[in-house]
């Protein structure tokens, strides 16, 4: 019975087929009510993922909602929308847009490559796509969702890097380019969307834009800043790489999160103990900038859950009391 009102509740926000876009002003998105929106989230794996163990239904999405998420990413791999095919992914994508809808959550549309876009190398073959296919993949997007303000924000490339083995050779100059060109299509058939841009270093780095910021209106700077991206103490050093941004722009920290280092899927950069989760939120709601945590799923680590009964890992005990704390307080 509580979990349904808190979807009833908070499903009043979205439900309506009128609500305006979210867009950006200043550093700040403003939200459906006219007032600053932060966004406090969950990462959802690939939907065809999802979709081939049976889990791609509304009772998955009830429990993000219960959680006390306001926002889902959904991270589509060029490899599985190839494998399932584009018409029959977009359209489970149509179902899970919908439900997100109904209980209130906004979708971050998540283009879930890692490697070098601009020359093509990837650092596995799951994550293989071309700038071609990458166009061809926003203005699908674009065009199938240019009337639906819960698709608000569309996340141009998961995690850029010019450093893992094989796809170096891209400078900031030429991504940014390329970024600003992919916007420009998006624009062409939705001018409302809010563009998210990543930068170097599996996008946890921004201070290139220090000096050649992405010259469009209405975007979003990401990062995705794990525990062991730097050293602790961490505050500092996520000023110095990318909370600095959110003086000027609005960040969304799209991925985060953390594992014990004797847990399941444990690996660099991601482990860490719980103080970390105290850290990053504390910082967060200092600076005013947004997040989804990675990974709403049982085995693509760091899991919040350890089986489809949705049963928290260490992490996803942290941060469900903390959404839900946080679902119905003002920003």
């Amino acid at each position: 019975m509580k979990r349904l009102i808190i979807i009833a509740i908070a499903a009043i926000s979205l439900a309506s087929c009128n609500i305006p876009w979210v867009h950006v002003k200043d550093n700040r998105l403003i939200g459906p009510d006219g007032k600053e929106l932060i966004l406090r989230g969950l990462c959802f794996p690939d939907p065809v993922k999802l979709i081939r163990e049976h889990q791609w239904n509304e009772r998955y999405f009830d429990e993000a909602a219960a959680w006390g998420a306001n926002a889902v990413r959904f991270a589509v791999h060029p490899s599985n929308l190839r494998q399932m095919g584009w018409e029959r992914t977009f359209q489970e994508m149509d179902k899970g847009i919908q439900w997100a809808k109904e209980r209130g959550m906004y979708v971050i549309m998540d283009w879930h490559s890692i490697g070098n876009l601009v020359t093509e190398k990837f650092t596995s073959p799951m994550y293989n796509t071309t700038k071609q296919e990458t166009f061809k993949f926003w203005r699908t997007v674009a065009q199938r969702y240019k009337d639906e303000p819960a698709v608000a924000f569309y996340e141009l490339f998961n995690e850029p890097t010019v450093t893992a083995q094989g796809t170096e050779g891209a400078t900031w100059p030429q991504w940014k380019q390329l970024q600003e060109q992919i916007i420009d299509t998006i624009r062409t058939y939705n001018p409302k969307a809010v563009c998210l841009c990543a930068g170097f270093n599996w996008a946890y780095e921004l201070t290139p834009i220090k000096s050649e910021p992405i010259e469009r209106e209405n975007i979003a700077y990401v990062s995705h800043p794990y525990p062991q991206k730097c050293e602790q103490p961490w505050a500092d050093k996520w000023e110095r790489d990318f909370g600095f941004a959110s003086d000027k722009y609005p960040v969304i920290c799209t991925e985060m999160g953390f594992c014990l280092a004797d847990e399941p899927g444990a690996h660099v950069p991601v482990k860490s103990t719980g103080i970390y989760g105290k850290e990053i939120t504390e910082y967060f709601e200092r600076k005013g900038i947004s997040f989804t945590v990675w990974c709403f799923d049982t085995s693509w680590a760091p899991m919040l859950i350890s089986d489809w009964n949705f049963t928290p890992t260490t992490q996803g005990r942290f941060f469900r009391q903390y959404l839900q704390e946080n679902s119905k307080r003002k920003p």
